[in-house]
């Protein structure tokens, strides 16, 4: 995937699965005894607090599978724009049952996913100007992991592997089963030399492994952001196409420092484990 691409198909699988969790017991008891069949409105979907609006496709989504074609989209910012508290977001018109009916899986998506992405682009402000990039990891939620790397994009960061399967990743417990970095390397390269390889260290000692090995990607795992700079000098003397990626102790109030040491990525895991919640909602007009 690049850019903004997001899989429409994995989009309907979750919106699917998430809807099947509200209407598992039945139809919407609580809108069906409320509000007349034959009313209609228009709702504003709006944050309360500023951010970068991220999963409006997965949001329409539940409404088309909810409402199919009996509503209409009046205005809708674009993932990855900036929201403004009190400006909505999305605003739509249609049968109030169905929007009632939809509201709450739409905003669990939409809400969900900006918060990735508004804590991705604080991270991306954060280094903005030092050439660093911000990457994920694969610390996701069981079946939002495609949706949740979308968010990432959409906040400015750039993804790591989606899988098991699209690169190599050595971390300690691969290099304790091979017998050292070296080896791992040897290894991964001859099973699957058509895949970049990354290999994890925690000193400057197996840096150095690696680095001789011209791995193509170290992770440095609990690095400080002086030895991050050590690490930089050391690659640039010994293997100066290999990309260095901070991981570990990173914090929004330190990731400037690490990213001025010259590594190339830094690793937050807690992008897409630990964001919390933009706060929007729908409104009825």
């Amino acid at each position: 995937m690049t850019d903004l691409d997001l899989d429409l198909q994995d989009v309907r699988r979750v919106v699917e699965l998430a809807l099947g969790e509200d209407l598992r017991y039945g139809p919407d008891a609580t809108t069906a005894a409320t509000v007349p069949e034959s009313a209609t409105a228009r709702a504003e979907v709006t944050p309360r607090v500023d951010g970068t609006l991220a999963g409006l496709p997965a949001a329409l989504a539940v409404f088309d599978l909810v409402l199919g074609k009996d509503y209409e989209v009046l205005s809708a910012r674009e993932d990855g724009s900036k929201l403004v508290a009190g400006e909505p977001a999305l605003v739509l018109r249609g049968p109030v049952r169905g929007l009632l009916t939809a509201e709450r899986t739409a905003l669990n998506l939409l809400c969900h996913l900006s918060g990735v992405a508004t804590a991705t682009a604080a991270w991306v402000s954060a280094v903005d100007g030092t050439g660093c990039r911000v990457r994920d990891s694969r610390k996701t939620l069981p079946g939002l992991r495609l949706l949740q790397k979308y968010a990432v994009r959409c906040g400015g960061g750039v993804n790591h592997r989606m899988g098991l399967g699209d690169a190599v990743l050595i971390k300690d417990n691969h290099v304790v089963a091979a017998g050292s970095v070296t080896a791992a390397l040897e290894a991964a390269r001859a099973h699957a030399p058509e895949l970049p390889c990354e290999v994890e260290v925690d000193t400057l000692d197996q840096l150095a492994e690696a680095l001789r090995a011209a791995a193509d990607e170290v992770l440095l795992d609990n690095f400080t952001p002086e030895e991050c700079a050590r690490a930089v000098r050391m690659r640039d003397e010994l293997s100066p196409k290999t990309r260095l990626e901070a991981s570990g102790g990173l914090k929004l109030r330190n990731a400037r420092e690490y990213a001025e040491s010259g590594v190339d990525f830094l690793a937050v895991g807690g992008l897409t484990h630990s964001s919390p919640a933009l706060d929007l909602g729908l409104d009825l007009r």
